[in-house]
């Protein structure tokens, strides 16, 4: 599923709905955006292929080369590059040879570095929010600017994430979403009310990252 298409058109309607409910109660800015993949993660197409190929290798030189072992060098290298190469277009594949918390930590890196790429940071009062769905790791970040921390730690809007993350994995993305996107905003609301003269700072539609 690529990052245009995991919503659909309806889908996207009541995720924009959600944010705008939200906004009318708080004075912080919540954005929402789906991304591809957080990095291409070269060291798991590297490590696919050396691992495949030389397991393969060996096997095919063990069962049907017997002694000729000179063989398995070469036949390796063929095969590390293969699989390498495969592992680059089975995305299942690929993500099996990286680490979870090398998963987690660039997509924690990601999602702030999109934060400043999309001026999510120039609110009037600090107080944009960002849900951060990155496909390939099927991983969700939440994140704020400095005024919501102030009041809201980033322990607790991870836990709003890992329910979007749940969702997604049970099948129920927008459905979830839209209900974390909520529970954030009484969280918001209670801390940064609405202003009378509040304006809608960023778009409500949902942002789509490469």
């Amino acid at each position: 599923m690529r990052a245009e298409s995991f919503f659909s058109t309806e889908e996207n309607a009541r995720i924009a709905g959600a944010v705008r409910e939200v906004e009318m109660r708080t004075s912080g800015e919540v954005a929402v955006m789906v991304v591809n993949e957080s990095d291409s993660y070269p060291e798991g197409q590297i490590l696919a292929g050396g691992v495949l190929g030389g397991l393969v290798a060996l096997a095919f030189t063990d069962f049907f080369l017997g002694d000729e072992l000179w063989l398995f060098v070469p036949m390796a290298l063929g095969l590390t590059a293969l699989f390498g190469w495969l592992s680059a277009y089975l995305r299942v594949l690929h993500r099996l040879f990286i680490p979870a918390a090398r998963l987690e930590q660039q997509v924690a890196e990601q999602a702030l570095i999109d934060f400043y790429r999309k001026g999510l940071y120039r609110t009037k009062e600090a107080t944009g929010v960002l849900f951060f769905i990155s496909l390939f790791e099927r991983k969700v970040r939440v994140l704020a600017d400095r005024g919501i921390y102030e009041k809201i730690s980033q322990v607790t809007l991870q836990t709003h994430a890992d329910q979007i993350a749940k969702g997604i994995k049970d099948g129920r993305a927008a459905e979830a979403l839209c209900l974390e996107i909520k529970r954030v905003g009484d969280i918001l609301a209670e801390h940064f009310p609405r202003h009378l003269d509040d304006v809608n700072e960023l778009g409500d539609e949902v942002i789509i990252g490469p």
